[in-house]
């Protein structure tokens, strides 16, 4: 399925690293995500795990530390983006296989599928879509679904 989607401010590269503002050059499976569930009345169809979002989720991105690229709770004391956010991009936010196993410090981290902001303005290296969309993508999802940068 293709739909309209924002990729990261850089574009798309071969060899990524952590904050450059680029989407990886790859096809990378959907792990599973997350979702607000102040702003769902029901949890939102999904063919891969959907977990509930809480205020105190976060994704580590400081890649010296043992949890680099892996979720953890906030208060962090390494760097950490917060999940929980006022703008809606990650009202639905999934994880893709990028950098998980075997991690490499400064690879880049937190390569997610998200909600795009109403202008499509480009991430920080994630693909974003609008809320439609990642409506109708999502039940559709299976672990052997692959999100493609760059083809």
């Amino acid at each position: 399925m293709d739909v309209p989607c924002a990729i990261g401010r850089s574009g798309v590269v071969a060899v990524k690293r952590e904050g450059d503002g680029a989407s990886p050059r790859g096809a990378f499976a959907v792990l599973g995500g997350w979702y607000r569930p102040d702003r769902f009345s029901v949890r939102p169809a999904s063919g891969v795990p959907l977990r509930t979002l809480r205020r105190d989720d976060g994704w580590c991105d400081a890649s010296a530390d043992r949890n680099y690229n892996r979720p953890v709770r906030l208060p962090y004391p390494a760097g950490a983006e917060a999940m929980w956010r006022d703008d809606g991009l990650y009202d639905v936010v999934l994880a893709l296989d990028w950098n998980m196993g075997p991690r490499a410090r400064g690879r880049g981290s937190a390569i997610f599928f998200h909600l795009a902001r109403a202008d499509f303005a480009p991430t920080a290296g994630c693909v974003a879509v609008s809320r439609a969309a990642m409506l109708r993508i999502l039940p559709r999802l299976s672990r052997r679904t692959l999100v493609v940068f760059g083809r």
